[in-house]
């Protein structure tokens, strides 16, 4: 069966679909931008180190919330407006995973929503 995940602490979403979903031992989050805790419609000040910290904090929070943590990730999907920031996002992301990292894809944007540089989605398996 397939199960919602709601976390108070993450950012609502912003049209009709879940923040995360299970379906067996599986956890499905959606796409998180790096919406700033305070203000659930603007993104977090600075550039993509900064926006990649919200998005990795979000999707330990979601993940959390469905019984995993970050080192449950199988599988990570980055979406990036520039290719030329995959350096800045992975330091920071290189500090949220350990070995062995998840697989990973990287999908170069032309926008992303709010002005966004960078957005993640992943699977987890519990």
């Amino acid at each position: 069966m397939k199960y919602s995940i709601t976390a108070a602490a993450a950012p609502e979403t912003i049209g009709p679909y879940s923040q995360g979903t299970t379906a067996g031992r599986l956890v499905f989050t959606s796409g998180q931008l790096p919406i700033d805790p305070d203000d659930p419609h603007s993104l977090v000040e600075g550039g993509v180190r900064e926006q990649a910290e919200r998005i990795l904090e979000i999707t330990s929070i979601l993940l959390s919330e469905a019984g995993c943590m970050l080192s449950d990730v199988a599988k990570t999907t980055v979406y990036l407006v520039n290719f030329e920031d995959l350096d800045a996002f992975d330091e920071v992301y290189e500090r949220y995973f350990t070995t062995p990292f998840p697989a990973r894809s990287i999908v170069k944007i032309s926008e992303l929503p709010l002005g966004s540089l960078a957005e993640m989605d992943c699977i987890a398996c519990r």
